[in-house]
């Protein structure tokens, strides 16, 4: 597969990830690692309690997908 991004602006580069939310291909300089929390909410009838677990879930994003992600949180 070819990176998308590289693709557009004329040069040829071999993918190395698949952005987990819109599916582009994307190489090393184009991939952005991000970590997921991993958390549990427990109703125990008179509460909650969140749990918030030690190891996460990587998951490689888009440049594309980053500015979206990034401009929904300046928004807040």
């Amino acid at each position: 597969m070819i990176c998308y991004p590289c693709n557009q602006r004329g040069t040829t580069r071999e993918a190395v990830a698949v952005c987990i939310i819109c599916g582009m291909a994307v190489c090393m300089e184009h991939a952005i690692r991000e970590e997921l929390l991993v958390e549990d909410v427990i109703d125990w009838g008179l509460g909650e309690e969140k749990i918030r677990y030690p190891f996460t879930l990587p998951r490689m994003i888009c440049p594309d997908c980053k500015r979206a992600i990034e401009q929904r949180k300046k928004s807040r």
